[in-house]
This record gives C-alpha cells, structure tokens and sequence, in this order.
C-alpha cells in the first residue's frame, strides 16, 4: 500500500474523501487576498498589504483539516514589480504541511486603467506524518516503518492575473513542479509524484448600485488531474465602504455565509462560516473561519476607494 492509497483508505473511511485533494489552500475568504492562490497577485496594490487567517474545516470530525496563514506583499519599482511572502501551516490527519514560499509578479500596463501582471511562485514545503499514530493490519508494511518528519520539498508555481479598479480574472498553478523525491521514497517509490498540480481560474467584478451598495460577484475553479471540478460562486454586498456581506456556494460541499468589516482604512476583519451540504453534514457543525487583514502605507486620503479585491 503506498502513501496516497493509505491517506484515500484513511479519509474515505472517516468521511473526508474530499481532503485528500486539498494539498492547496482552500478557504472562502480567498477573494479578499490571493497571494495564497496566484503569485501574480503580488503589488496589485498601491500599498503594502497583509492578512492572517486561521480556518477550522469540519468541526467534530477528527483528523479534519486545520489550516493557518500569513501573506504579505508589496508593489516595487512604482507599481511595474510586486513582492510577496506567504507561509501556510496545513494539517490533515496524521500529515502536517509547513509551506514557506516567495512571490514575485510584473506588471504591464495594458490600458489607462488596468494591467496585466505574470508572477512566479518558489518555496519549500516541510511534511511530515505520523504513520505510527495509524492503526494498520500489515505490520511488515514498509509505509509504517517509520514516520516522515520534516522532509523538505521544493515547489515553484506560475499565475497570471488581470486587473483594474473594479474588476479582476486571474488563472494560476501554484505548484507546477515539487521535489518531493524523499516523499516518495518512503512510499517505495510507488509514486512519480505525491504532491498534484491545481489549476485556478478565479475572476470577480464590483458594481455600484447607488452611493451606498456596491455588489462584487465573484467565482473561481478548481480542477485537479483524478478529481472532480469545483467552483466556488459568491456574492458579496459593500455597504458605504464599510461592511461587506456575502453569500457563496461550494459545488458538492457547502453553502457559505461571509462578513467582513473595515474598522479602518488599514484594518480589516472577516469571518466565515460553512454550512457542509454533503453527507458529512450528518457528522460536522460545519467549518468556522477569521481573517485579520492590515494595509501600510495607505493613505486615507490619497486612496479612498475600499479593498475590493
């Protein structure tokens, strides 16, 4: 049995079948800072951008994911470069994943007032698992010998991202490559790869109703090789630039509630809540999410438009 068939064996019978594609991030407040899904997104900003954000996937159900980030970036060389840093901690199961990646995006001016950036994306990962906390019939199955900790992998990723004030369509592959060689090895070399590519088209636009509404619609697709397609569709309401209410739908899985409030032109928080519409429904709470996002640099008067995207 090699790794992969071990970890689908694992979920399948817990229910979370589904996990095993997640070795991307997957959370609902994506629209609101896609570093983690698009290196092209790096200084799509005139300013300094971070945000945090802690999500606990499947309440009640054990080994359900718990994922933990930071992204920071900047625009360079008067808005022509952009720079970020992301780290994500993901844990599923007996696996934990630390991925530590760069960022880098330029930006070409199409028009008057959008752009279009091409960014890079390299980092390592640090997985590990604990097989010997697994209950296993094989006691001779070299996959439980020992445990996997800290093995470095090397990822490098590419996106693509268009922008202007208001609207965005973005299509990515955050891992295109991992040298996750020593991952495999431990798997008898069963495996070409453990880690899969993702690929991402994600796109939103804001449309003003009257001095108080604006509404952001957005959407993005997930495709991973021997998966099913998922999209995620949401619409966000702005109310005087100030409190963001959203609805969403995550095809197969849930039905999300957002909400997220400016306190102040550089400090933002957000939650978000998912309401499991599989089967799992009949064993989870659902998942919880916060974000806390924080812009340097950005003067309230020079820039008064909100974070849109």
């Amino acid at each position: 049995m090699t790794i992969r068939q071990l970890v689908l064996t694992i979920l399948a019978c817990s229910g979370l079948g589904r996990a095993f594609a997640q070795q991307e991030v997957m959370v609902s407040q994506y629209m609101f800072n896609q570093l983690f899904l698009n290196p092209a997104y790096a200084g799509s900003h005139p300013y300094m951008s971070s945000s945090l954000l802690h999500r606990a996937q499947w309440l009640r159900i054990e080994g359900a994911p718990q994922t933990s980030m930071m992204a920071i970036d900047a625009p360079l060389m008067k808005g022509k470069m952009g720079a970020g840093l992301s780290i994500v901690h993901d844990q599923i199961g007996v696996s934990r994943d630390l991925d530590i990646a760069g960022h880098y995006a330029y930006h070409i001016r199409v028009n008057g007032t959008s752009k279009l950036a091409f960014g890079l994306r390299a980092g390592i990962s640090l997985y590990s698992a604990r097989l010997s906390d697994l209950t296993y019939w094989d006691a001779n199955d070299q996959v439980f010998q020992a445990n996997i900790s800290n093995k470095p992998v090397g990822k490098f990723g590419f996106g693509m991202y268009w922008y202007d004030e208001r609207s965005y369509v973005g299509v990515s592959i955050p891992t295109i490559y991992a040298a996750d060689g020593q991952i495999t090895m431990n798997a008898g070399s069963a495996l070409d790869h453990y880690f899969t590519q993702h690929y991402y088209l994600h796109a939103g636009k804001v449309f003003p109703i009257n001095e108080s509404i604006d509404l952001k619609p957005s959407t993005m697709l997930k495709f991973t090789p021997n998966a099913p397609a998922e999209a995620d569709v949401n619409l966000n309401l702005l109310y005087r630039e100030r409190i963001w209410v959203g609805v969403g739908y995550r095809t197969g899985d849930a039905v999300v509630g957002m909400l997220e409030y400016q306190v102040t032109p550089q400090l933002r928080v957000g939650y978000a809540y998912d309401m499991t519409t599989s089967r799992l429904n009949n064993y989870t709470n659902g998942s919880h999410e916060v974000m806390l996002g924080m812009d340097f640099g950005k003067e309230p008067i020079r820039i008064k438009s909100p974070r849109y995207f």
